[in-house]
């Protein structure tokens, strides 16, 4: 029996944006109609994680494991994020793939970003903030033009330098304005996705859309709790924001309880719950990353995979 070995570079050249996107939506919807249940297991590390995140999508079984160490580039020059997904037949267990899991988390995160934006953001967002300009910040913004009428954007990082580079780089791929910044001013979309363990973020512009991405495990944090409290807070997994997201630490700081969230973002896609109920509302996406995200994604991969006759085939038995 065969296993289909796809790459990182073979996942890029398979799944564009838009397929991601698509793919996405459907399974968040799927989660809030029961057809699909989402699994994650979370093991901290001395400068790290590892998190196993779990779901069934159509015919298919997906697990991946992913090593979360942000220090990574800087002290290894390794990605801050490795690890593999296992796509199996959820019929008969039949292991069907590995794939590289780095352009998958990528892309179904940024996808995920862009389905929230399609439910929640003003119809009229014109202007975004990108906080954290690495392969992630690069994924976000990606998605987001594809939604939403995005002309202007400011960028910061750490790193000033990486915030220029990516300025120029984002301004001369997507057509739009980017230019780098110091500090976060009022935008119509604010995206963070940032290995910052203190909160950063503690005042939101009226109306504006917040994806709030980093804190995908509880030593993470991005979003005072004082601001979640104040915005109208929608989760992708309520259990699990409650556990890793910035949910859990306005949980912990007392300033919000699960029940102040409004919704989980695949009742709103199913129309089981309503997301923006006024211009003036400030939401905030709380999204921690969910196993049927990766099943989607991993599923349309394998697919295209097989059409195209690309990869390279793993003789098992």
């Amino acid at each position: 029996m065969d296993t289909l070995l796809l790459t990182g570079a073979d996942v890029l050249a398979l799944v564009s944006m838009d397929d991601c996107i698509g793919a996405v939506e459907q399974a968040f919807r799927e989660f809030a109609e029961g057809r699909l249940h989402a699994g994650l297991l979370s093991t901290h590390a001395e400068r790290g994680a590892f998190h196993i995140k779990t779901s069934t999508f159509g015919r298919y079984f997906a697990a991946k494991l992913n090593a979360n160490f942000p220090a990574n580039p800087a002290a290894h020059g390794l990605p801050t994020i490795q690890g593999v997904i296992m796509l199996a037949d959820a019929a008969t267990g039949v292991p069907l793939a590995i794939l590289d899991s780095i352009e998958v988390t990528v892309l179904r995160t940024a996808a995920a970003t862009a389905v929230a934006a399609k439910y929640l953001a003003r119809r009229d967002s014109r202007t975004a903030t990108i906080v954290g300009c690495g392969r992630q910040g690069v994924a976000q913004l990606a998605a987001l033009v594809r939604v939403l009428p995005i002309e202007r954007v400011s960028a910061i990082d750490s790193d000033a330098g990486r915030a220029t580079a990516y300025a120029a780089a984002m301004t001369a791929r997507l057509g739009v304005e980017v230019r780098a910044a110091d500090a976060i001013a009022p935008a119509d979309v604010l995206v963070t996705c940032t290995p910052a363990s203190r909160p950063f973020v503690r005042e939101l512009a009226r109306g504006s859309f917040v994806a709030a991405v980093g804190a995908d495990n509880p030593q993470k944090c991005e979003i005072a709790p004082e601001a979640m409290r104040d915005a109208v807070v929608i989760a992708d997994v309520l259990d699990q924001c409650a556990t890793i997201g910035d949910l859990r630490a306005a949980i912990a700081a007392g300033a919000m309880t699960r029940e102040d969230v409004r919704a989980e973002l695949g009742a709103i896609i199913a129309g089981r719950a309503i997301g923006r109920r006024s211009e003036d509302e400030t939401i905030i996406f709380d999204s921690t990353g969910a196993g049927f995200q990766d099943a989607a994604a991993a599923s349309l991969a394998y697919e295209r995979a097989l059409e195209r006759g690309a990869g390279t085939r793993w003789r098992t038995a």
